[in-house]
């Protein structure tokens, strides 16, 4: 790719972006969110049209009019927002638009789809996805399984992945960096764009760094390091620690006994306290969403008891939830976490609308302030307050679906997966975020698949395995990688 330009109304989203990968290379592609990833590679997805440019493929010049051209020539695409079709089954998706028929009848073949399916899940180690389960049924890691699977099915010369680790286990990311060296092996392609820079590292050839729609630097992974990387994708130096917590924590806020819940199963018990941040781990499917949906109102309670300050609290529905003072950021922030189609503003300030609207008129100069404050704090990049929030990039409107809670003053906070999908640089800001929430007061439930961020923001941390708590780890001493992956897995702790 040479001199990509693009832009969108108010925005300068590629500058003369040049990128270049050969086979049989990994290529990480890494930066802020809206440096230009995504967009670079919508251009080469066929998805975007460049305003200027050119793309040489084999040495030649092509010109991409559309998804189909580009799959035909060997450009695979995973995009990282799921694109899953919730009442198509798993075999239909991975082979959308290239069912197998029956060369006479024409009818589709869907025992075949079916054994194709399994064949590529199996090939990324999942043998547990039903090709026949509805895709609405599937938790987001699985659906992040599927979206590899259908990749993977189009035998392709260059397979881009575009955060494709951010849902999954270190077991399942671990099996999906074993595809990509087979994939190298095999001369094909791989441009492979993450947050977490620990997998850069472990995978790709060269990295190459964009920011503000420029490329700004490039590097041999092997004669580079994590410090020059994070310089070069955030233009100043960055401490990227966890915060420092030596607060105590405080009297018991939410008190869960014997819960029993749709999905989770149970019973469950667990405690969580002021000022804590208790984690919740666990594989993919093993619950912890279901259960979290259960305390926000969002599924229904079938047994067991739950207090909040030693109140009885059952929640009927979300909104009963919030007048409690409990909080849930969903993990899928487009289908649960915001109104794609409402303004930056409106989707930060419409949890709090009662507070700019003391005689039931809104107060737009309130509410604009307000919206501007969390837009300011949590660094969301948009044109205006006024842009849609499906145009901004998929970490600013998770940055968005997070903002909207911390305008308002939640007694429990549940975040689930909050750094999905977040560049290096605001994770350290979120992080920061949660350690102030709860050195005042607040309990947080940290539902995270990214084990270096259990293992280094939670005070205590929750396994979950096959809808159940396996066990609890109590302090830092139990709280190691291995313990988790013991429990996770059906296992005991180490004695």
């Amino acid at each position: 790719m040479r001199g990509i330009v693009k832009g969108f109304p108010g925005v300068a989203a590629l500058a003369g972006v040049g990128l270049e990968v050969g086979r049989g290379e990994v290529v990480a592609l890494v930066g802020e969110n809206g440096a230009g990833k995504s967009t670079l590679m919508g251009v080469l997805g066929g998805i975007l049209a460049p305003d200027q440019g050119e793309i040489l493929w084999d040495g030649a010049p092509i010109a991409l009019k559309g998804v189909r051209e580009a799959q035909r020539l060997g450009i695979a695409h995973m995009h990282q927002e799921l694109m899953v079709v919730p009442n198509l089954d798993v075999a239909a998706n991975i082979h959308l638009g290239r069912e197998h028929r029956h060369p006479i009848t024409k009818i589709l073949d869907r025992r075949g789809m079916a054994a194709a399916a399994r064949r590529h899940l199996a090939r990324i180690g999942v043998t547990n996805i039903d090709p026949g389960a509805l895709a609405s049924r599937l938790t987001t890691g699985q659906m992040q399984m599927v979206e590899i699977a259908k990749a993977l099915s189009l035998n392709a010369r260059l397979v881009v992945m575009d955060e494709p680790t951010s849902s999954l286990t270190l077991k399942e990311a671990g099996r999906l960096h074993e595809v990509i060296h087979e994939l190298k092996r095999q001369g094909v392609a791989v441009i492979y764009i993450s947050h977490r820079l620990n997998e850069i590292f472990a995978i790709s050839d060269r990295v190459i760094v964009l920011r503000d729609g420029r490329r700004v630097a490039a590097f041999s992974t092997a004669e580079t390091n994590h410090e020059e990387v994070v310089r070069a994708m955030v233009g100043r130096t960055l401490c990227e620690s966890y915060p420092e917590r030596n607060h105590a924590r405080g009297a018991a806020l939410f008190d869960v006994e014997g819960l029993g819940t749709e999905g989770a199963g149970g019973p469950n018990s667990f405690c969580l306290h002021h000022g804590e941040i208790l984690g919740f781990a666990g594989l993919v499917g093993a619950g912890r969403t279901e259960l979290m949906r259960a305390l926000f109102g969002v599924s229904p309670i079938n047994a067991g008891a739950i207090t909040l300050e030693g109140r009885a609290y059952a929640p009927s529905s979300p909104r009963e939830a919030i007048s409690k003072g409990v909080y849930l950021v969903p993990e899928d922030r487009k289908l649960h976490g915001l109104i794609l189609d409402m303004s930056v503003q409106h989707n930060l300030t419409l949890p709090s609308i009662k507070d700019f609207s003391p005689w039931k008129k809104i107060m737009p100069r309130k509410e604009r302030e307000a919206a501007r404050f969390e837009v300011d704090r949590m660094r969301i990049r948009t044109p205006s307050l006024l842009e849609q929030a499906r145009n901004l990039s998929g970490g600013n409107q998770q940055k968005l679906a997070i903002g909207k809670w911390l305008a308002r003053t939640p007694k429990a906070l549940i975040l689930d997966e909050p750094t999905r999908g977040i560049d290096v640089g605001a994770r350290g800001e979120i992080y920061q975020h949660m350690a102030q929430l709860a050195a005042g007061g607040l309990g947080i439930i940290l539902v995270s698949s990214d084990m270096e961020e259990v293992l280094g923001m939670s005070d205590r941390v929750a396994v979950m395995h096959e809808g159940r708590i396996a066990g609890i780890l109590e302090d830092k001493a139990q709280i190691t990688e291995e313990n988790i992956m013991r429990l996770a897995t059906g296992g005991s702790l180490i004695k």
